[in-house]
């Protein structure tokens, strides 16, 4: 059965993660894909009546459960705030945004699990569209360069060089009130 699911998050919002058709133009027929394709992974958020918001995929993991839990097998896709890991070691990426409260993660297919139901967990983030940080980005490695490019704005790049390391923001007094997250699980058989 082909992956869909939302969530209401804080605020009212409505978080929204599917698999999609080979042409982006709907919704995937089938949650099997072969080893080295690609799977496109849509996320968004409704805009409603907020300010226009960022969809960012903080974290993403597939794992041999649908709950997270510390007994299960997991392979992380995305990771250290925005990084989409995978992409070092296979062909994943983030596609064009077509609106900034939506985000298409490419991912190529991987061996992990055989055999069994592979559930891709993810953490949304819903931001401020104007401002990006070590914590708040998307970004992917490009091959042909050895660099981490960020999807929304590449002359902002150097916010991807913790990628490689650990993006952990500078110590701060106050509490960061603005984050609305949410979690979100999509079932793929790979």
């Amino acid at each position: 059965i082909p992956a869909y699911g939302s969530a209401e998050g804080h605020g009212g919002l409505v978080f929204h993660m599917a698999l999609l058709n080979e042409d982006l133009t709907g919704l995937a027929k089938s949650s099997l894909f072969p080893l080295g394709s690609f799977i496109p992974i849509w996320a968004a958020v409704d805009q409603k009546d907020h300010q226009p918001l960022l969809l960012l995929l903080e974290e993403c993991v597939a794992a041999t459960t649908p709950e997270l839990q510390s007994a299960s097998l997991v392979y992380p896709i995305i990771t250290n705030k925005g990084c989409l890991a995978d992409g070092k070691t296979g062909n994943s990426r983030f596609l064009p945004r077509y609106h900034s409260s939506a985000i298409l993660l490419y991912l190529q297919s991987f061996k992990f699990a055989l055999g069994e139901e592979v559930y891709i967990h993810c953490k949304l983030v819903a931001w401020d569209p104007e401002v990006f940080d070590i914590e708040k980005k998307a970004c992917h490695y490009i091959k042909e360069t050895g660099e981490w490019e960020l999807l929304d704005d590449p002359s902002q790049s150097d916010l991807c060089k913790c990628c490689d390391s650990s993006c952990k923001p500078r110590l701060k007094r106050g509490v960061d009130s603005g984050i609305l997250r949410h979690f979100i699980s999509s079932l793929t058989k790979l």
